[in-house]
């Protein structure tokens, strides 16, 4: 599969490189060590390069756009699908659909849907795991609302027990279009999105989704 490195992981990618380097150098040259345990730590070092550049990749595929469709914002498994109470921005009763992406998932956020963006907030908070049933409202998260002639939809960032930075290229007051790229989170982490109540939901538990192609519910 074709993909490219997101800008994101350009500087982190460029600081492992040289540590591996580094490392690789001292225990080659200056530790005196049987070839076999460097052996393994050269192993080891290209594995960790492998997954680096893996988690920051961003596979070319062909997108999903549908203007009655609630596209995946991200890549990994539903974990919850539930009707909830939004307090944060007053929407009211909605369901709530979580998709856990886990440090191999491709960690960009998409535009479910083509509207405007009319909130954007950053919370600070802890660092549960991303499955906890309670990292929506205690972690370290970034909300923003898009709205449109179908309704409003709230798309939620969390971080997780790994995850410590979550970038949000959202600006209040401009169109988003469907699968336009509006964020991204660093390592394992959870992105949450509540939707109308009277939308039709299309996936299930555990089922795994990609960010721009799964439909994860539909206007009615």
């Amino acid at each position: 599969m074709k993909f490219y490195i997101h800008k994101e992981g350009i500087t982190s990618i460029l600081i492992v490189l040289i540590f591996i380097i580094l490392l690789n150098i001292l225990v080659f040259k200056w530790l005196n060590i049987h070839q076999y345990f460097k052996a393994i730590i050269l192993g080891l070092s290209l594995v960790f390069v492998i997954f680096i550049i893996s988690f920051f990749r961003v596979p070319i595929r062909k997108l999903t756009y549908n203007d009655s469709q609630i596209i995946s914002p991200a890549d990994g498994k539903v974990v919850v699908i539930e009707k909830v109470i939004c307090k944060e921005y007053n929407l009211g009763e909605c369901w709530q659909i979580s998709v856990f992406m886990s440090p191999f998932n491709v960690h960009r956020n998409l535009s479910p849907i083509t509207g405007k963006l009319v909130y954007s907030k950053y919370f600070p908070g802890k660092y549960l795991v991303a499955w906890h049933p309670k990292s929506s409202e205690l972690n370290e998260r970034w909300s923003i609302v898009l709205q449109n002639a179908s309704g409003k939809v709230l798309c939620k960032q969390i971080a997780g027990a790994v995850a410590r930075r979550i970038v949000n290229y959202g600006i209040v007051g401009e169109e988003l279009q469907q699968n336009q790229e509006y964020g991204f989170i660093k390592f394992g982490s959870r992105v949450d999105v509540l939707i109308p109540i009277t939308c039709k939901i299309l996936v299930e538990l555990n089922e795994p989704v990609k960010g721009g192609v799964t439909a994860l519910a539909q206007f009615n």
